[in-house]
């Protein structure tokens, strides 16, 4: 029998209801056609030697401060080289095989700190934080245009795009709650660094609520504004904060800006 976890991931892929996306709570009536893609079994996962930081360690946890151009899991396309691969002899628990450890996630492209359990035990305590929110993430995100506030929150439900299931989108029929709160940390001519943080973590979640309210982060070639000397989005993962999942002691956890988005900074300081 497959777990929970697996049939949301089935859902979150794209099962239609009489050719159309679903939210999760829907209720068939019986009758309808269901339309879905089984998954590959999954191959078994082999330790990788990739160069990775690990920020924080214990013998319950770690933070890792993840380059751009990882992917966290295996998925389609991504066989080998994800921050998986590189963490296996280190980490452990949790209900797929495929994703060891792994409690939230950050894009590809987008760099910084990623928290992942050791144990079963504390991949379980994880969880929790996630659910009740108590796991902070802060990130520095650096968007074309002048917010019209000094700081706000974002609260729009979040799912598949209607016509282009491959992006996320406010026009949907999945949407999923979701909140993004920033701060303006710096402004610069036609642009800002914004200090933002996630209330919830749906998948794209930053970049899309950002575009929504005319402020596209730079270097997005999907939501935002695309910049030819910057080759992925100006989103860092540079703050992790949370209660730790077996002592209850605080861990918080900082990362600079990497080199890349260091430069981008400068040139349009300049």
């Amino acid at each position: 029998m497959g777990s929970r976890a697996a049939a949301e991931r089935l859902l979150e892929q794209g099962v239609l209801v009489d050719g159309r996306a679903r939210p999760k709570s829907h209720r068939l009536a019986g009758g309808e056609e269901l339309e879905f893609q089984p998954p590959a079994e999954p191959k078994r996962l082999e330790a990788e030697e990739l160069p990775l930081k690990i920020a924080f360690e214990d013998e319950h946890l770690l933070v890792v401060d993840k380059p751009a151009g990882i992917v966290v899991h295996p998925a389609p396309g991504h066989a080998t080289g994800t921050l998986v691969h590189g963490l296996l002899v280190r980490t452990a628990g949790g209900e797929a095989p495929e994703r060891p450890g792994i409690v939230h996630r950050l894009d590809r492209d987008t760099s910084g700190l990623l928290v992942v359990a050791r144990s079963e035990e504390a991949y379980r305590g994880l969880r929790n934080l996630v659910r009740r929110r108590a796991l902070e993430r802060g990130y520095k995100a650096l968007v074309r245009g002048r917010p019209r506030s000094w700081r706000g929150r974002i609260e729009a439900p979040i799912g598949r795009d209607r016509h282009e299931p491959t992006r996320m989108s406010l026009d949907t029929d999945t949407p999923r709650d979701s909140a993004t709160h920033f701060e303006i940390e710096r402004l610069l001519e036609g642009h800002a660094l914004l200090d933002v943080r996630l209330e919830t973590g749906r998948t794209h979640q930053i970049r899309v609520h950002l575009a929504a309210i005319g402020l596209p982060v730079v270097g997005d070639p999907v939501y935002g504004a695309p910049d030819p000397e910057l080759r992925r989005q100006f989103l860092h993962a540079w703050r992790l904060a949370f209660p730790h999942p077996l002592t209850g002691e605080g861990v918080e956890v900082e990362s600079e800006l990497p080199p890349d988005l260091q430069a981008a900074l400068a040139r349009l300081e300049a």
